[in-house]
């Protein structure tokens, strides 16, 4: 299901439509994370995941998605608000609709992956891992 949200001159959806790939690809292919990526590749991610676009008027400025079952587990990835719209409390709004989204209340375990923003996810209840020792990860060359 589809779903918007609206705040003044922005609008925040789930409607994979909507999406300017382009604007994702430049940026995320260009991020710390996804350098490289190609657009084959984020296309395939994003059909497989909930997305959430972040846009002013119908211009996209900030993007996530979420890799997830729905009733158990959300995987938090590929989140960026554009440089320009930085430092207006977007990108805290984005998280707020990511964490109090309807179908994911009364998920066991939420998960994310930060190089450098600690202290913005500490705000939605996000904590290093408590078990460090339990998770495991395997690292593959990109394609």
């Amino acid at each position: 299901m589809v779903r918007e949200w609206l705040q003044g001159e922005y609008s925040i959806s789930t409607d994979i439509n909507q999406l300017n790939l382009n604007v994702i690809h430049q940026f995320l292919s260009n991020s710390y994370w996804g350098k490289g990526l190609s657009l084959e590749v984020l296309q395939l991610s994003i059909q497989n995941s909930l997305v959430f676009g972040l846009y002013q008027e119908k211009q996209q400025i900030s993007f996530a998605r979420l890799v997830t079952d729905y009733p158990t587990f959300a995987y938090v990835a590929d989140v960026f608000v554009l440089e320009p719209f930085r430092g207006q409390g977007l990108g805290k709004w984005l998280l707020k609709t990511i964490t109090s989204h309807p179908e994911l209340q009364g998920l066991r375990r939420w998960l994310l992956a930060t190089q450098d923003a600690h202290e913005l996810y500490r705000q939605f209840g996000f904590t290093e891992l408590n078990y460090p020792n339990r998770f495991m990860e395997k690292w593959d060359a990109p394609i």
